[in-house]
């Protein structure tokens, strides 16, 4: 996935205008140029010789974490997404139940404060009182199932997806989970910051323990006691890298066995009070997690439980609460954790909100009125050319045996590509939306959206199904499914039409980073271990994963060895997936470009050739800046490099960019042939 530190909801520019960034006065094919930062050598840095004089002029706004291309993109969206929702607001005629009048009804209660204000904590108000009546373990029980209907996660996680061993077939898969910090590694470590975060936390569940009508006493008392449960269930977590090896985290067991492991859940009573049908057998992500599950269940008081239950309640939906309520979640979440000072304004909060409850409805009206079928006919031509591109490279490469070429070609060939917006829209016929209640509305379509995965079990596989709305920032690579699913956003450059951008742009930004990224996810550590077919199954000989993971284990200590804040270095273990990507779009990019016209030419743009186009294009596609506290928060539990690193980390294993600028040994880009990664 080539995620890049950015809320959901962002979109293209599929036209020229709106938002669009001031360098772009000069013209729109210029921008690449009007960006560079000349007093930076390309040699010493290239994301900031890149995107210099960009970061320069952009300071990263109050309300934001972050700010770069993705930000631009999501701009110029809300702008028109708010047009699609204040339209279908003031639309009397649209009839009830309708897709257009749920986006106006949803988009109505999110914008009026003086009802959410009216209303405080009553959308929660069953809920609490569900949790103040809890007697006994039964009650514990059946309380942790009802939220796990909300797409909260209390002592773990549930979810169903398709089976990693059979792809035709979906299953129940139980997680580690529980935690209202980031990951597990925020209990533990022992930096100020880290520390700081944690003595924050508590201060933050006491403070929305009291706005539920604790006392300061019993709320700090309560907050104690929440925090020394998810110590637990943190200290039983595994670590993020953990998280990635796809056999260690699949442990299929029956029923039975589930009930031995955890014995006080009596999983059968929990399956059909998570509205579950009774199946036989379900996959365990991390079993010793689970035997914490079963400890804590005996160990821990009754009111301790309570306390956890209410904490994680109004924990998943503060946001959509009364002021009071969102501004405490938003303390901690957004400036404690991210820096963020201020919030972004109501309008972009409630597009944000609808994103995620009607994302794909909000996705239909947004392809009907932005994304024309030509825009999808271009780039399904590009994402071939890349395929093409990657297929000769896997036949020229002189490490791997024909025996697994040929295996790595069939499962290439086998990839589903989904370009831009799906062909079927999700049915959200059942969800009530009105405009009576903000909240609720959220509460429902969690709900619904729970209710649709689950009823998957004992169904065939739909494989058409996107997992990304139309209108979102961002890409993925599904191994299950063997597939790519690049949403417009993704693709599109903010302020300017592809039609107006050369070929060089074009491969660099979207065929670099985006596309070539996504389909190298299938050969990453990880998603190699996945046949063509989608299933979990080891079709490599034992020489050629020697050798991958010899590769592999370079690119860990190269990233290693990247320091991004005082004495923070990336994780290169969990970050490898995301770095073996990189590294494959940029050569598969740049290989699908030589053999476009401009690409097998020495014309110059703004004094630039081809190739250092190509590059600079690559280097916008990740062009940003992060604050502090968001970098510390995306190295310790996220599995990207940061941007600077997504640039300046490949390009270094990349000869022709050495040629394309002018790279000697001894420049701080520069890497000894013998430690440059040469995968793919």
């Amino acid at each position: 996935m080539k995620t890049r530190t950015l809320t959901v909801l962002a979109a293209g520019a599929i036209l020229a205008g709106c938002g669009a960034p001031a360098h772009r006065d000069a013209g729109p094919e210029h921008f690449l140029a009007a960006d560079i930062d000349t007093t930076v050598s390309p040699s010493v840095d290239f994301f900031r010789y890149a995107n210099g004089a960009w970061l320069k002029a952009n300071p990263i706004p109050p309300s934001e974490r972050s700010w770069g291309v993705g930000n631009l993109v999501q701009d110029e969206t809300y702008t028109r997404l708010r047009g699609v929702c204040e339209d279908a607001a003031s639309d009397a005629s649209s009839p009830a139940g309708s897709p257009r009048r749920k986006i106006g009804d949803f988009y109505a209660a999110a914008i009026d404060t003086a009802n959410i204000e009216r209303q405080g904590i009553a959308p929660l108000r069953a809920d609490l009182d569900m949790i103040d009546g809890i007697r006994d373990a039964g009650g514990v029980r059946d309380a942790v199932a009802h939220l796990q209907m909300y797409g909260a996660d209390p002592l773990f996680a549930g979810f169903v997806v398709q089976d990693e061993k059979n792809s035709a077939a979906y299953s129940l898969h139980i997680y580690q989970g529980g935690l209202g910090l980031p990951n597990r590694d925020y209990y533990f470590n022992t930096d100020g910051r880290t520390a700081n975060i944690r003595h924050e936390y508590v201060s933050h569940v006491t403070a929305m323990l009291m706005l539920l009508g604790e006392s300061r006493s019993s709320a700090e008392k309560n907050s104690a006691a929440v925090m020394a449960i998810e110590t637990r269930l943190a200290k039983a977590s595994r670590k993020l890298e953990d998280l990635r090896d796809p056999y260690r985290n699949y442990n299929m067991v029956s029923l039975k066995r589930l009930d031995g492991m955890v014995p006080s859940m009596h999983w059968e009573g929990m399956l059909r009070a998570m509205s579950l049908p009774i199946v036989d057998s379900v996959v365990v992500g991390q079993p010793e997690f689970l035997r914490e599950v079963e400890s804590l269940l005996r160990e821990e008081p009754l009111e301790g439980w309570k306390e956890y239950l209410r904490w994680n309640l109004v924990n998943r939906f503060a946001a959509a609460l009364s002021a009071l309520f969102e501004r405490e979640h938003f303390h901690f979440y957004q400036t404690v954790l991210s820096g963020v000072k201020e919030p972004r304004p109501r309008w972009k909060r409630a597009l944000d909100a609808e994103e995620r409850s009607l994302g794909d409805m909000l996705g239909q009206l947004f392809v009907e009125k932005f994304v024309p079928a030509s825009m999808k006919a271009r780039y399904t031509t590009l994402v071939d050319n890349i395929f093409a591109a990657y297929a000769a490279r896997i036949s020229r490469l002189d490490w791997m045996s024909e025996a697994t070429k040929e295996k790595a070609l069939a499962k290439l060939h086998a990839v589903t590509r989904k370009v831009c917006y799906p062909d079927k829209w999700k049915d959200y016929s059942a969800l009530r939306i009105d405009r009576s209640s903000f909240c609720a509305n959220q509460m429902r379509a969690e709900v619904w959206d729970y209710n649709f995965h689950a009823s998957k079990l004992g169904k065939p596989v739909d494989r058409s199904e996107w997992d990304m709305t139309p209108q979102t920032y961002n890409a993925y690579y599904n191994p299950s499914n063997n597939e790519i699913v690049l949403p417009a956003a993704g693709l599109m450059i903010p302020g300017v039409a592809d039609s107006l951008v050369d070929d060089a742009i074009i491969y660099g930004y979207a065929g670099a980073s985006t596309i070539g990224h996504e389909v190298t996810h299938g050969f990453d550590d990880e998603g190699r271990q996945f046949d063509e077919a989608g299933n979990l199954r080891d079709w490599w000989t034992k020489g050629d994963a020697d050798r991958f993971n010899a590769k592999a284990k370079i690119m860990v200590d190269q990233f290693q060895h990247y320091v991004v804040l005082d004495s923070l270095h990336v994780n290169g273990r969990a970050s490898l997936g995301e770095n073996i990507a990189d590294l494959g779009g940029v050569v598969i990019g740049y290989d699908g470009f030589k053999k476009t016209h401009e690409g097998r030419t020495d014309t110059l743009i703004d004094g630039y050739t081809p190739d250092q186009r190509f590059f600079l294009a690559y280097a916008y596609s990740w062009l940003g800046q992060i604050r502090d506290e968001s970098l510390a928060r995306q190295v310790m539990s996220d599995v990207h490099a940061p941007q600077f690193l997504r640039v300046n980390g490949p390009l270094a294993d990349v000869p022709e960019f050495y040629k394309a600028f002018g790279v000697r040994p001894g420049d701080p880009m520069y890497r000894p042939d013998s430690v440059r990664v040469k995968i793919w």
